[in-house]
């Protein structure tokens, strides 16, 4: 497959319909070619991730969860506050869930290029 290069500006865009759309493009699934079999050399480079849009009460309930492996290690943080941290890490937790889940979701992953 040959490799492709997107550009995707997110301002004013919002965060779910904006993640369909990059994890569609970084697959391949936009090219008639597309077979699932074979790992896309796609790149997306989305721009403006500052300026995306969250509906509803999503950025104070929203809770995103890892465990550190150590009793108790529970760990959250809330939308609102990794949003203002880096929202190039929101964006890429929400491709991130969205590709498929097997051995070549780190190697697409790595193709999405971020900018505030």
């Amino acid at each position: 497959m040959e490799k492709k290069e997107y550009t995707v500006d997110a301002k004013g865009k919002i965060l779910g319909r904006l993640a369909v759309e990059a994890a569609v493009l970084l697959r391949g699934k936009n090219d008639p070619n597309f077979l699932p079999r074979l790992t896309p050399q796609n790149i997306v480079k989305v721009i403006n991730t500052d300026l995306i849009k969250v509906t509803g009460k999503k950025m104070k309930q929203k809770m995103y969860r890892h465990h550190t492996g150590y009793p108790g290690g529970l760990k959250e943080v809330s939308l609102e506050k990794l949003f203002a941290k880096d929202s190039r890490e929101v964006f890429k937790k929400a491709v991130y869930g969205m590709l498929p889940k097997n051995r070549t979701r780190d190697k697409i992953i790595k193709n999405l290029k971020l900018t505030k």
